[in-house]
């Protein structure tokens, strides 16, 4: 499928959806609509993505397109009225429309006109399903391995830990898969239900349903986290989560640098080696499960976005044009290697990033001694 992505004045730092889109999905992007870096072109945002032109709306997108997707969810996920423009037009175009916001586009009395007039669909992938039901408790009966990511905030890499994860497990002979729990893994995935849009009684309800049903079908599971245990918004859906699930493991992601939730800078961030702790601790009643392993986002630290993949084992990292640099060439490479050693000591678990660095680390303990 042949898609654009709206994430006007967002991109790429706060457009997680679409830079998630870009990175793991199969659709092909022509383009990405965002008004403030018009004129630019995805590499130069992203370069470990595939190329397309940023243009200021739908009326500069010449080729043909199957769908718009909202490529951004903020805070509380309302819909930002200034889109309303490119979604009418995509609409009048017979673009389907995917949104991942908690204000459904279908349920618009404008847009739900211009889908039937010009034959459109409009799939809100936050929307539930309507037969939910509590949690059984049974998510621990699962032949499948279970893995969840879990962070120290939002925005911590949990969902890139995530695919990483299974890519390189697949890469490994593994059969492994991601449950996803949130609007950028269901488009990517085609299936999954928005854990944080679901009555809150039946949240793990939700997630156990999903582990129960993809285990089934393969030998490991990598269950997509979301927000943190002590986030004083979302740690409602992070315990959902983590109860439905019953993993057998965790893997604890963290942002390099960040001391306090962000959007929230007046709580700080625990201790890591207690929040660690902590998760191990919530668990524990229902299915115990240990952090085995960290993901480091060294993003802020600098230089991360480069091209490059992951570090090869002889310490050196293959750029996007081919040539070879050395992986702790530069200062900030050296800080984040710093970063990931310091975070793996305090919580007493190998650790990485896995974007930059590579994800075996983690992989490596979360196989050790389970499949």
């Amino acid at each position: 499928m042949r898609v654009a992505l709206l994430v006007h004045e967002t991109f790429p730092e706060r457009a997680k959806t679409a830079v998630g889109l870009l990175r793991y999905g199969d659709d092909e992007v022509v383009a990405v609509l965002d008004r403030t870096t018009a004129g630019e072109r995805v590499r130069d945002h992203v370069p470990d993505a595939p190329d397309a032109p940023i243009v200021a709306s739908m009326a500069d997108v010449s080729e043909p397109v199957d769908a718009l997707v909202v490529g951004v969810a903020p805070i509380g996920g309302d819909f930002d009225e200034t889109w309303r423009p490119d979604i009418r037009a995509a609409l009048e175009r017979g673009c389907d429309v995917v949104a991942g916001l908690h204000s459904f586009l279908a349920d618009d009395d404008e847009f739900a006109r211009l889908a039937s007039e010009h034959g459109c669909d409009i799939r809100d992938v936050r929307r539930p399903p309507d037969d939910l039901t509590v949690a059984d408790g049974t998510a621990g009966d699962v032949d499948a391995t279970v893995v969840l990511t879990v962070g120290t905030d939002c925005s911590s890499g949990k969902m890139t830990t995530s695919y990483e994860l299974v890519r390189a497990a697949r890469e490994r002979g593994v059969d492994a898969a991601i449950v996803p729990t949130g609007q950028t893994a269901i488009m990517i995935e085609g299936w999954g239900i928005a854990v944080d849009r679901v009555v809150s009684d039946f949240a793990a309800g939700a997630v156990e349903r999903m582990v129960e049903k993809r285990a089934a079908d393969h030998d490991l599971l990598v269950v997509e986290g979301q927000g943190a245990l002590a986030h004083p918004a979302y740690s409602g859906v992070t315990t959902s989560i983590l109860h439905g699930a019953a993993p057998d493991r965790l893997v604890c992601c963290h942002a390099a640098g960040r001391e306090a939730v962000h959007g929230y800078e007046h709580v700080p961030i625990p201790p890591l080696e207690e929040y660690v702790a902590l998760y191990e601790r919530v668990a524990a009643p229902v299915s115990p499960a240990e952090v085995v392993a960290g993901a480091v986002n060294t993003a802020a630290l600098g230089g991360r976005e480069t091209g490059e993949r992951a570090a090869g084992a002889d310490g050196t990292v293959a750029e996007a044009d081919g040539t070879v640099a050395e992986a702790d060439g530069t200062a900030a490479e050296a800080t984040a290697r710093a970063a990931v050693e310091e975070f793996g000591a305090t919580i007493d678990a190998p650790a990485t990033d896995p974007v930059r660095f590579g994800v075996d680390p983690i992989l490596d303990a979360v196989l050790e001694g389970h499949l």
